[in-house]
């Protein structure tokens, strides 16, 4: 049986010869070439209305109507999937640099701010200390060494009053703020000396007692908003000449240490940040501060000390400095001459003589020290942040070169 097609294409469009109702779109297959369709359109045929015997018809051919809706061309798949990917990559950027600008906000000291030196129960100061801030007190009502102590102003001194009690119940929001952070990084080793570390909250396994026994660095990774929080259940101690150094942004306002019970500075060293204690702290002679010691519940002991208000204004120092460490001399030993000895071979003396010279032993004369430990980076700008926009810039540029070609007319 000869298979043909049924409505001739008027203006490009296939009509039905009855309704004259447009139909899709054909596609004309040869159906010499597909056997098995043509076996089964012609037993359609015989079940259904036969062709007019009048009616020329095409061996060769027919038109099957086809669904008009283009497929989606290879090179549009390979532009949606770039799209995709670089929609999926601007949304992961973006996401980490919110979660790094606002990861820990500051702790709020409020009036208590207004304090070098806050306690509750007595303040001593032996020597000229200096401070720049405020001396405060509450509920107790002795304050002693001042003078020879100094407080510039506009700062004050002054016991019980509506001020420093105000000041008090600011430094326990503070206190109870600060160590109800949840800590990020917990410190294996509670000794803080030769570690770098960037923004985040702090503390030792189980929040055991810190201390500080040399050089801390706190790199600000060039964030003007770092905040540093250091959390203990117990005791902070810092060695004589201990020191914290910050780099790159941050800044000492935005320093804060919980002390669940009471916090001791070394004598001659630096400190940085504000101290939280839950009772007292004790800060050794000569000791610079760079911020405050608050004490919620006990005194603050001072001696020849200066306490420098803490400025919020971020570092530009890129380097810690490098410390300096004594090492004692070495010695070499001096080459060693054995005597000779004698020994009975077959009842006959002889004698030997074990070697002139033993070799000299060297020490070492240069000291090895372990490079100081960083914890891992959590985000913020770096050679990292370059790499991946440049990635970006190139996944965007060849999304668009693939979308902008088009199919070119046959």
């Amino acid at each position: 049986m000869s298979i043909v097609n049924r409505s001739a294409p008027v203006n490009g469009v296939h009509r039905s010869g009855t309704s004259g109702k447009p139909f899709p779109a054909a596609l004309t297959v040869d159906l010499r070439e597909q056997p098995l369709l043509s076996r089964a359109y012609t037993a359609a045929m015989r079940n259904g209305r036969r062709t007019p015997s009048n009616r020329q018809e095409s061996p060769v051919t027919t038109a099957l109507p086809i669904s008009s809706t283009p497929a989606l061309r290879p090179r549009r798949l390979v532009a949606a999937a770039l799209v995709g990917t670089v929609l999926t990559f601007i949304g992961t950027v973006v996401g980490s640099t919110s979660v790094h600008a606002g990861i820990v906000p500051t702790v709020q000291l409020a009036t208590a701010g207004n304090y070098s030196v806050l306690a509750a129960t007595t303040v001593s100061n032996t020597n000229p200390s200096v401070l720049d801030q405020s001396v405060g007190l509450a509920p107790g009502t002795s304050i002693v060494g001042f003078p020879p102590g100094i407080v510039n102003a506009p700062g004050t001194i002054a016991a019980t009053g509506p001020e420093t009690l105000t000041a008090q119940d600011d430094l326990t929001i503070a206190y109870v703020d600060a160590a109800g952070r949840s800590v990020e990084f917990t410190q294996t080793n509670p000794d803080l000396v030769g570690q770098t570390l960037i923004p985040g909250v702090y503390a030792a396994t189980a929040k055991a007692p810190l201390s500080l026994s040399g050089q801390l660095v706190l790199d600000g990774q060039n964030n003007s908003d770092a905040v540093f929080i250091f959390q203990t259940d117990s005791t902070l101690i810092t060695s004589s000449a201990s020191s914290i150094v910050l780099i790159n942004g941050a800044s000492e306002c935005n320093i804060f240490w919980q002390v669940g019970s009471s916090a001791t500075l070394g004598t001659g060293s630096t400190f940085v940040g504000n101290i939280l204690a839950l009772t007292s702290i004790t800060v050794g002679s000569a000791v610079t501060v760079h911020g405050r010691a608050l004490a919620r519940n006990g005194a603050v002991t001072l001696d020849n000390d200066t306490f420098t208000q803490p400025s919020c204004v971020p570092t530009t120092e890129v380097t810690a400095p490098t410390t300096t460490t004594t090492v004692a001399p070495t010695t070499t030993l001096a080459p060693t001459t054995l005597a000779p000895t004698t020994t009975l071979i077959g009842g006959v003396g002889k004698t030997s003589i074990a070697p002139a010279t033993s070799s000299p032993v060297f020490v070492p004369t240069t000291p090895f020290f372990p490079p100081p430990f960083t914890l891992p980076r959590t985000g913020g700008t770096g050679p990292g942040g370059s790499s991946a926009l440049a990635a970006l810039v190139v996944l965007i540029g060849g999304a668009a070169m693939v979308i902008a070609r088009r199919r070119r007319p046959r």
